[in-house]
């Protein structure tokens, strides 16, 4: 039996919750423009919001800002289904509780990872080619979301065929349009994974995911002002996912802050039957969210291989880019890390130079594009090979070759290869010489580091991508009000006053874990994606206290 004291006070407790929540002092529901994934399943547990509620918020955003408003265009489909989905989530919590902490949380997809078409969404790579194409299943990143109890909320757009058609702006698809950033009009979103990270910056859903071959999280990521992560090649599965190169492609997070980005990659990560290349990954796949802590960087070396920055033709549009960098390093230093710095790559100039890459890739390309058209259930269009891609393009020149963006040429360079032959093994051997043995694993070793950090823009993606090791990239600064305005394509300008720039932590193969770690730490101290919003015009209006109960 309680003491009597013990009981009175519990009854004044509960008098007290009953009191605040009768009389308009319960917690205030999340701002959805800033809202974590803690902060959303706070207010789902506690009753204030459901599920259904956050869909419908979701929706109303997208439709402020995607085709009308600013136009954004980030996102291409919405999900017929995720009313009915968010509703029996709703229902399982209140009966059995929540299976994880993606439980009822929506996530948009980049539009080149699978989803069954009975659900009501397409899987296009945002080209006309694929529209109304039938997947045989879900991307298998997308049966671990939806275990996880996570709603897919919709298809973002993104550079059609993942920004490896051509010569083409970064955002722009057929079926989507050209997609833009929401911290200046028509700024470069950068990156394929364009629509997912614009999505993300502004909160037109909770989470989303893009894909990366080389840059396609980390410069999105890094031009929306957002934490992301490019997984180490093999952690995520690539199953079910419109593909460039299993050499190079992986399927990471991009969200609002790295705590979010490590539940999701939890999520995500693991051994999939349907990819190979996750058979070799760490048996355990860790809870990444242990990864954070505030003191992470104390006692680390984190090195600079400036060679390859300086090496870099974009590291020189505007002073603030280096500045700001000069001022993350210091505050690498003050969060108790030993900066070395340079710590240069012996391949640094063959970064710029080298042709492995484009090799490795457009041979890939060829052999696992076929692949993916030989196992649709169908596909409306007819197009069941890369050379039936390049007539469908050029028979439906309105839809796919507007003005401006008519580029072809990556297409035809892939068609023209002729298989994994000696010349492929060839620079695959050359990009793990570049990559590794004189590139990451060489500066790390020669130097003792545990990572290496640059500025996002530029180079740093290609750095890990041929050898496919991983990347975090944190909000490190934005350009300013007086900067020189410059194109990016027909219908975008980069930089431009306020876009956001990242920094990037690299290291080695499956050290994801620790350089979470880092990102945390450095987000931690600077919170710098606080520091500014998005153009007044880009900022949804709606809220959850516009749609519950409505």
């Amino acid at each position: 039996m309680l003491p009597r004291w013990l009981a009175l006070a519990l009854v004044l407790f509960c008098a007290h919750l009953v009191h605040s929540f009768s009389f308009g002092t319960a917690p205030p529901l999340p701002d959805l423009y800033e809202a974590s994934i803690a902060d959303l399943q706070a207010g789902l547990d506690a009753g204030q919001f459901t599920s259904v509620d956050l869909v419908k918020a979701y929706f109303a955003r997208i439709e402020e800002v995607n085709l009308n408003g600013p136009a954004l265009r980030a996102v291409l489909e919405m999900n017929p289904s995720a009313l009915a989905e968010a509703a029996k989530l709703d229902q399982e919590r209140k009966i059995t509780g929540k299976r994880s902490a993606l439980h009822g949380i929506p996530v948009l997809l980049k539009d080149n990872i699978a989803t069954v078409a009975s659900e009501g969404l397409n899987t296009t790579a945002g080209s006309f080619a694929l529209l109304g194409s039938i997947v045989p299943e879900d991307a298998g990143v997308v049966k671990r979301l939806r275990a996880a109890g996570a709603i897919i909320l919709g298809k973002a757009n993104l550079s059609e065929w993942a920004h490896f058609r051509g010569n083409i702006a970064s955002g722009w698809s057929g079926r989507g349009g050209q997609s833009t950033n929401a911290y200046f009009p028509n700024a470069d979103p950068c990156g394929s994974s364009s629509g997912s990270g614009i999505a993300a910056s502004i909160g037109l859903a909770a989470v989303t995911l893009g894909s990366e071959t080389d840059g396609s999280i980390t410069c999105p990521t890094s031009n929306n002002n957002l934490a992301g992560i490019k997984p180490t090649v093999g952690l995520t599965s690539r199953a079910g996912v419109v593909p460039i190169s299993d050499r190079q492609d992986t399927v990471g997070p991009m969200t609002r802050s790295v705590t979010d980005a490590a539940i999701v990659l939890s999520i995500i990560a693991g051994k999939d039957p349907n990819d190979n290349f996750t058979l070799a990954q760490p048996p355990i796949v860790p809870d990444f969210t242990k990864a954070l802590n505030k003191n992470a960087l104390r006692g680390k070396r984190i090195g600079v291989p400036r060679r390859v920055f300086l090496n870099d033709s974009l590291s020189g549009n505007d002073p603030s880019l280096g500045v700001a960098f000069e001022e993350a390093l210091n505050t690498i230093r003050a969060l108790g890390a030993t900066v070395v710095d340079p710590a240069d790559l012996p391949s640094a100039e063959d970064f710029v130079t080298s042709n492995n890459e484009t090799i490795v890739l457009n041979t890939d390309f060829k052999v696992q594009l076929n692949a993916y058209f030989a196992a649709l259930l169908k596909n409306p269009s007819g197009v069941r090979t890369l050379a039936d891609l390049i007539k469908f393009d050029d028979a439906n020149a309105a839809l796919e070759e507007p003005t401006g963006f008519e580029d072809q040429s990556q297409f035809i360079e892939s068609e023209a290869t002729t298989g994994r032959n000696a010349s492929y093994f060839a620079a695959l051997a050359a990009d793990h010489d570049i990559g590794s043995t004189r590139g990451v694993d060489f500066v790390l070793k020669t130097f003792n580091l545990d990572a290496l950090v640059l500025p996002a823009p530029g180079l740093t993606s290609s750095i890990a991508a041929v050898v496919g090791y991983p990347i975090v990239t944190v909000p490190m600064g934005f350009y300013p009000a007086n900067v020189t305005i410059g194109s990016a394509g027909p219908e975008t300008v980069y930089p431009a006053p306020g876009v956001p720039f990242g920094l990037s932590f690299i290291s080695t193969a499956f050290t994801d874990f620790e350089l979470i770690g880092f990102a945390f730490a450095y987000e931690q101290k600077t919170q710098t994606r606080l520091a500014r919003k998005a153009f007044p015009a880009a900022i949804p209006k709606t809220q959850l206290v516009d749609v519950i109960g409505k």
